[in-house]
């Protein structure tokens, strides 16, 4: 196996093995979900609908043909998260060491890591959608 596709492959896993075990916590209303949903003003359906987006990213990232969507889905869904932790939650969200935050940013370079992996295919389906 190229090493290019082992470290694609790495990179989407350890984003959609994070994404998808939140969404656990988003979709069953867990008590820190709610508070973090509330402090930004959007419980309880922005919970779910960046549940589904989440949900979204992981299939993406995990089917190899769309791993570079995948990419971008995730970084616009961990953009959010970070921009809220910067802006409103803080880096620690209910005594939990920042954990939360750290883990969005592991997300977010892995998610960046497999757009840049997969730039070209993104950039042929950009093409595709506006008809060149």
């Amino acid at each position: 196996m190229q090493s290019r596709t082992v470290l694609s492959w790495v990179l989407r896993l350890l984003a959609a093995v994070i994404l998808a075990q939140t969404l656990y916590f988003k979709f069953t209303g867990a008590e820190e979900s709610r508070y973090i949903f509330n402090a930004i003003g959007l419980e309880p359906w922005g919970r779910y609908a960046v549940g589904v987006s989440e949900l979204a990213a992981v299939a993406l990232l995990l089917w190899p043909r769309t791993a570079g969507l995948g990419g971008l889905v995730g970084l616009g869904v961990i953009a959010g998260a970070l921009f809220f932790h910067l802006t409103i939650l803080g880096i620690e969200v209910q005594g939990d060491g920042g954990t939360l935050f750290y883990l969005a940013l592991v997300v977010f370079a892995a998610c960046a890591g497999v757009v840049w992996l997969h730039r070209a295919e993104l950039l042929a389906l950009w093409a595709r959608v506006r008809g060149v």
